[in-house]
């Protein structure tokens, strides 16, 4: 019970911070976007290494 209110107020808080701060929140996304980019290069250059 404690564990989805705690899930619920972390998603309210989320939805509240978009709607307050688009700037701030698409500052966030895009840096997100671009950690997961890095990540999936960095495999990718993980398994070239490893073939080579």
């Amino acid at each position: 019970m404690l564990k989805k209110v705690i899930a619920l107020f972390v998603v309210g808080f989320i939805i509240y911070y978009l709607l307050n701060t688009p700037a701030n929140a698409a500052d966030v996304v895009s840096d997100a976007a671009g950690g997961i980019m890095d990540a999936f290069s960095q495999v990718g250059v993980f398994f070239n290494e490893l073939v080579a």
